[in-house]
């Protein structure tokens, strides 16, 4: 099943389901006006709106267009966001990149910041950039949407609290992390509003590729027009979206419709390219001393999507224009 929200007309959008193929919707009717109130009430919810998916696929639900442009992001604004950073190769060549060391930990305990969640972007929504000395970088991402999730979930209870999986473009000022990182409190500025993908999907959705708490299936990143990256998603997860719902739910518990993320999608093998610039820099760095590749600037253009074996795209397309502020 794909969900998504059409922006307007309140701040929460207007929850549609999303035929198979992403072409068309229906709205999910007046008992679950957004995905919020969906997830706040998915037993009921999630029966009904499969109903209408199934009638959509079929013909037999009346459909309209699905133009990008006119979605917000799945959930436009969020209880909360939390971004892992499960890929130990990212972790690696981003702190060599600011000349800092991986956490003794690295292996054992996954790293998690809070993001903000009140303002999200939708997949087509432009970035605005208001220094370019700040160093604009996109990540790629593969998220989950999560139900209520107790403090104290286990690894091998968590499947039972994810909803929904979707994509996200976790903006970074690379520039402003060095300083806010010294002071020791974290990511806050370097951080901006991060976007997500047209459609959230249940995990059935994947099939097969969903397995462990993982999606294995390549993210594909093309920034100005050219393929960067197009990394598997799930052989070098090192902590599954079960491990990271097990470390957050340690001290407390979450509310449905929490936000969490894999952190930059990343793989050893440099044939698979890239999800982030800062990778992209670091590695010219290995090899020739200095990094050519610039971070973003007014009028680049970053894409990032997955999809399925047959080449369908499961999550639609994150379309997005850097713009001055």
């Amino acid at each position: 099943m794909k969900l998504a929200s059409l922006r307007g007309p309140g701040r929460d959008g207007t929850l549609v389901v999303v035929r198979r193929d992403g072409a068309a919707y229906a709205p999910a009717g007046a008992a679950f006006p957004t995905l919020q109130a969906a997830l706040d009430d998915w037993e009921r919810a999630e029966p009904a709106l499969r109903r209408l998916a199934d009638a959509l696929d079929r013909g037999a639900a009346p459909a309209s267009p699905l133009v990008p442009e006119q979605l917000a992001a799945p959930l436009p604004r969020a209880y909360e966001w939390i971004d892992g950073s499960a890929y130990l190769h990212h972790i690696v060549l981003v702190r060599r990149a600011r000349g800092a060391e991986p956490p003794e930990t690295l292996t054992t305990d996954p790293l998690v910041y809070q993001g903000g969640s009140g303002v999200l972007l939708g997949p087509t929504d432009d970035i605005v950039l208001r220094d370019e000395a700040w160093g604009l970088d996109f990540e790629a991402e593969v998220c989950v949407v999560l139900g209520d999730t107790p403090q104290g979930t286990t690894r091998d209870e968590a499947h039972r609290h994810i909803r929904l999986v979707l994509l996200a473009n976790d903006v970074t000022l690379r520039n402003l992390v060095p300083s806010e990182l010294a002071k020791g409190f974290g990511f806050f500025c370097s951080k901006p509003a991060t976007a997500f993908s047209p459609f959230a999907i249940t995990p059935d959705e994947l099939g097969d590729a969903f397995r462990d708490g993982r999606v294995h299936l390549r993210l594909r990143s093309t920034y100005n027009g050219a393929l960067v990256g197009d990394p598997e998603a799930g052989p070098e997860m090192h902590f599954s979206f079960f491990d990271l719902i097990a470390h957050i739910t340690r001290t407390r518990g979450f509310t449905a419709g929490t936000l969490l993320g894999s952190g930059t999608v990343s793989n050893q093998d440099p044939a698979r390219g890239v999800s982030c610039l800062a990778e992209r820099r670091m590695l010219e760095i290995l090899a020739y001393g200095a990094a050519t590749t610039p971070f973003m600037k007014p009028g680049d253009t970053i894409m990032i999507e997955m999809l399925d074996p047959s080449g369908r795209s499961l999550f639609g397309r994150i379309a997005q224009r850097v713009v001055a502020g």
